[in-house]
């Protein structure tokens, strides 16, 4: 397997590796705010985030839809601290209706992940659903294995060089 082949793979897997994702959200005044929240996330890389509309995260996203995402490999399982293993996307959220058929299938893919606790969830007014949908990103492996990601589908991974 060539070492594209293999990144691509690593790529393909890395997300479901994290049960969260590090979010970083602009509030009204241009400040930023850096949150986590579990997710889900479909073929085509979109990334879906069940949040409290109580939380700073959510109540930036209704103001300013545009959010960072961070996939990162857990401290105690990286062999390097300076090189751990990472993905971060460039994102535009949006919310998705609540008790719409998409809303629905959304709330299901979150209890198959996370359990019960979705439950309560759903019965809680405050509690949203946003699509993330990522527009480029980041896949950092290791020193000097680096890959910018693009393409409609977000699986073109382009090897970043020193020349570039």
């Amino acid at each position: 397997m060539s070492q594209i082949e293999q990144a691509q793979t690593e790529y393909e897997n890395f997300p479901q590796t994290v049960e969260s994702v590090i979010i970083s959200t602009i509030n009204a005044a241009g400040l930023p705010n850096a949150s986590y929240t579990p997710f889900v996330m479909d073929g085509a890389k979109n990334i879906y985030i069940y949040v409290s509309g109580l939380a700073i995260h959510t109540q930036n996203l209704h103001v300013n839809p545009l959010v960072s995402v961070l996939f990162i490999e857990d401290e105690s399982k990286t062999d390097q601290i300076f090189a751990r293993r990472r993905l971060s996307f460039d994102c535009t959220a949006t919310l998705i209706e609540r008790e719409t058929e998409n809303w629905n299938q959304i709330v299901t893919q979150f209890k198959e992940r996370f359990g019960e606790l979705i439950e309560v969830f759903r019965g809680l007014p405050d509690f949203r659903i946003f699509r993330l949908t990522p527009s480029t990103g980041r896949f950092i492996i290791g020193f000097g294995t680096a890959y910018e990601i693009s393409g409609e589908q977000l699986d073109k991974l382009v090897h970043i060089t020193g020349n570039k």
